[in-house]
């Protein structure tokens, strides 16, 4: 499983960035290992919310993980705001980064990850497709 290091540059939403990085790479699934840097807002989806809220920075980017797949992304992030208040939950759509994002991908170059109903859940969860024989 190769790795991949990048950076993202400021201005650009976090999560639209890592969901068009796989693709870029030849794959369509990939781990978000780790991440950190700032950004000038975030927006957060906390437990069992149906609906992100947007945290106003600066803040830094203390823990950044999950999934993308072409069935879609599911990403957790912790913020720490100018006080050192830690606050976390999915990562959503109009996290803009402020002045990097530098991020280490594991990319999944066979096989490939998906989303499915669960009926247990309720939700679309992942699924592990292992690669085609040749």
């Amino acid at each position: 499983m190769p790795f991949l290091p990048i950076r993202l540059s400021p201005g650009v939403d976090l999560r639209r960035s890592l969901e068009a990085l796989p693709t870029s790479q030849g794959t369509d699934s990939a781990f978000v290992e780790a991440g950190m840097g700032s950004l000038v807002q975030a927006s957060l989806r906390y437990a069992d919310a149906l609906d992100a809220s947007i945290l106003t920075g600066p803040l830094e980017i203390v823990n950044l993980s999950g999934s993308l797949s072409a069935g879609g992304a599911h990403l957790h992030m912790s913020v720490a705001d100018a006080t050192g208040r830690v606050i976390g939950g999915h990562l959503g759509y109009g996290s803009t980064v402020r002045t990097t994002a530098e991020v280490l991908l594991a990319l999944l170059p066979h096989g490939t990850l998906t989303r499915e109903h669960d009926a247990a859940t309720g939700f679309r969860e992942l699924v592990v497709r292992p690669p085609k024989p040749s």
